[in-house]
């Protein structure tokens, strides 16, 4: 029988599932009942950026979804369903923008080459790269140009965040959801709350 690369994932499975329930008897029965999720997390769709393994999330904690540079468009409905399950159904109050430096997304928008159909995609950080041109005509080095443009790519989705129906619908009835900006180090493996750096509150102004 063929194998692949692919089947060593059953088998970590198998050994997983066996020690959860050596744990808890009850993990998968509890978890089968439903879902409460802290937060929802809009995370790049880079495979080394797994928020699940970065920060040890259990199953049911974070509500995810996850697209080319963690980018909010108002019209990807996509992701505006899951916003409004995660803030309507599920009672979600933090949501949390979830970059990482060296974002391949970014770094295409940045070098404004043809890529075919993902540079309909990647126009909406392009417009985040005309609102900072100033700062980063002032930078010599690329690698910081990107890490910047990474930092303010999170700061600016958070705030195309408070522009959906689903956020000013929930602040209408009096529900204080929480924005986040978090940015991931490859170089170190840490995570960092990007507003905190610029001294930016959490919650919603």
């Amino acid at each position: 029988m063929c194998t692949t690369n692919l089947d060593k994932f059953f088998d970590y499975n198998k050994a997983w599932a066996s020690h959860i329930l050596e744990e808890n008897p009850n993990y998968f029965k509890d978890i089968k009942e439903g879902q409460k999720p802290i937060a929802l997390l809009l995370g790049c769709s880079d495979s080394r950026v797994s928020p699940s393994t970065v920060l040890g999330n259990n199953l049911g904690e974070f509500f995810i979804h996850r697209n080319i540079a963690n980018v909010v468009s108002h019209t990807d409905l996509n992701f505006l369903s899951v916003m409004q399950y995660a803030v309507e159904s599920l009672g979600v109050k933090d949501i949390i923008v979830y970059g990482h430096y060296g974002c391949g997304g970014i770094k295409a928008a940045f070098e404004n080459k043809t890529n075919g159909l993902i540079d309909n995609w990647l126009a909406n950080i392009k417009d985040v790269i005309r609102h900072h041109k100033a700062e980063l005509d002032q930078m010599e080095d690329y690698d910081q140009k990107i890490n910047l443009l990474v930092e303010m790519n999170v700061l600016e989705q958070i705030e195309n965040i408070k522009q959906t129906s689903v956020y000013k619908k929930a602040i209408d009835r009096g529900e204080g959801l929480r924005l986040h900006g978090w940015v991931f180090d490859f170089s170190t493996g840490l995570v960092h709350d990007i507003k905190k750096k610029y001294k930016l509150a959490p919650a919603h102004v």
